[in-house]
């Protein structure tokens, strides 16, 4: 995300405020990832957990966590058990979306091959699991359990939605949901459980962490059409070359004639694109308004996810939560 002034993010100023939660966090991911008899696994797993990213799901974790009033130290657990799960699905999406770019940088299964992403991805999430129970509470077992359940329900249905273009905007949601937004609810809802908060805090956790992940993602899928692959970390226009029926897309074939839905037909469904389709496939979308309309989607999640907040203690961390919610969508206003 590209705000000129890094000190005004409000990602930078929640990571500050964390800073020496996330550092024991830091910690314990690097001990949880080593493997005495397979030094494979650490190789996979630093290339991905140190390549820079923001950490934003555990943040996400730790603040629900202090916004609440705990004191530790499970929070720290459970920040990392999030990011560990968070890191097995990037491994295993490489390798099923066949990517080549990640963070700005060769994925795993580029840099060693696909068995080794799966394999280790399947380590993380036993190390996941592991980290969980330590904690020795039941209901964050069973909520981070059924989220990694929730996940591959996600990446399957992706699989069967994706290039079928009768694909609605439900099913695309019910797919983000499950691959994006089932984790950042998962994080938010765990810390506020793990620091005894009230059921209604829990449930406005939970609803504020649902609705920042589906306007993350929303977000994400618009950027293809437009952002910088500096900010997106992948290449402008990779979901259209993967066919992969996102929000923009879905609603362009919604409002489209005979010939554009030929178009679609023909890029999506056959796969056959050729030279000029991106820019045909952006010219439509821009005719029909898809593309504002899906900012303007992404726009109303992060409302959504604000008004959740108000049912939470007044905190400096709350604060840093409602802007954090604007910061999603910074790119796309």
């Amino acid at each position: 995300m590209s705000l000129d002034d890094k000190a005004t993010k409000p990602h930078d100023r929640l990571a500050q405020a964390l800073a020496e939660d996330m550092a024991a966090v830091n910690a314990l991911i690097r001990e949880r990832m080593s493997s005495e008899h397979a030094p494979r696994i650490p190789e996979v797993t630093a290339h991905l957990i140190e390549a820079g990213g923001k950490r934003l799901r555990p943040m996400l974790t730790l603040a629900a966590a202090r916004l609440v009033g705990y004191g530790g130290p499970f929070h720290v657990h459970l920040a990392a058990t999030v990011e560990f799960i968070h890191t097995a699905t990037l491994l295993h999406d490489d390798v099923v979306d066949e990517s080549r770019q990640r963070r700005g940088r060769p994925t795993a299964n580029l840099l060693w091959d696909n068995k080794s992403s799966v394999l280790v991805g399947d380590y993380l999430f036993a190390r996941s699991f592991q980290l969980m129970t330590d904690t020795g509470n039941m209901r964050v077992m069973e909520i981070l359990a059924n989220a990694s359940a929730v996940i591959a329900e996600g990446e399957v249905l992706q699989l069967t939605a994706a290039q079928n273009l009768a694909t609605t905007e439900d099913i695309y949601l019910r797919v983000i949901r499950g691959k994006t937004a089932a984790l950042f609810s998962a994080a938010t809802e765990v810390g506020g459980i793990i620091g005894g908060a009230p059921e209604d805090q829990v449930q406005a956790l939970f609803d504020y962490g649902d609705a920042l992940g589906i306007a993350f993602q929303i977000v994400d899928d618009l950027l293809d059409y437009g952002g910088k692959s500096a900010e997106i970390g992948k290449n402008t226009g990779d979901d259209f070359r993967e066919r992969k029926l996102t929000m923009p897309v879905i609603k362009a074939v919604a409002l489209a004639d005979e010939a554009e839905r030929a178009f679609w037909k023909r890029v999506i469904e056959k796969g056959d694109q050729q030279d000029g389709d991106l820019e045909h496939a952006m010219a439509l979308m821009t005719k029909h308004g898809t593309l504002e309309a899906t900012r303007l989607a992404a726009i109303g999640w992060t409302d959504t996810a604000r008004k959740a907040l108000a049912k939470l203690p007044d905190h400096p961390l709350r604060q840093m939560l409602d802007d954090l919610a604007d910061y999603v969508v910074e790119r796309v206003r």
